[in-house]
């Protein structure tokens, strides 16, 4: 089982001190806070292709790396990394063959209840249902999809004014980074 191997690692990891090469604070060396997506190719990937290591950002992952609403948890997490954890820069990083590619509301919703998921219940609870068919919608370009994300937080109420919001694209086959948005150039 899973857990009993993650258990008994963790145990030698700790008798160990392996830990202590990860030491560091709360608060990013790199003043970077970073919306990705939490596809499993990026969970070294990543860090390495744009030269972080533990302690240097505060990294935010969901499906896809979107925000679609200013209210988004996601957007909560931003927030409380600019104002209570000292960063400075705003990075969303959405990646190619991406999950979200593509992915209907609808379809997941099916494939849900099939796997057990009480989706008659999820719908009768949701606000509308257009909305719940939706919530699980993708995106068509991963491009348009981090301008978008990171529109939305550029413009948000709560974030400083000064503080940049970068939009890429990394292909998790290689590392290459595509900037789509320059937050330096302020362009909203």
């Amino acid at each position: 089982m899973l857990l009993d191997d993650i258990l008994v690692h963790n145990q030698k990891f700790v008798e160990d001190k392996v830990y202590a090469q990860y030491e560091t604070d709360k608060f990013p060396s790199k003043k970077a806070v970073i919306l990705t997506c939490m596809d499993a190719r990026l969970l070294e990937l990543l860090p390495k292709a744009v030269n972080l290591k533990n302690g240097d950002a505060k990294i935010i992952q969901n499906a896809g790396a979107m925000l679609v609403d200013t209210s988004d948890s996601a957007m909560k997490s931003i927030l409380v990394a600019i104002h209570a954890l000292k960063g400075e820069e705003v990075f969303v990083i959405g990646h190619k063959d991406c999950g979200m590619h593509h992915l209907h509301g609808s379809d997941m919703l099916e494939q849900i209840s099939k796997q057990g998921g009480d989706v008659e219940t999820y719908l009768r609870q949701s606000s509308s249902e257009d909305i719940a068919n939706t919530w699980f919608d993708g995106f068509n370009s991963v491009e348009e999809s981090v301008e978008s994300s990171a529109s939305l937080i550029a413009n948000h109420p709560l974030l400083p004014k000064q503080v940049p919001v970068h939009a890429l694209v990394i292909d998790p086959a290689t590392g290459e980074l595509t900037v789509i948005r320059n937050g330096y150039e302020k362009t909203n």
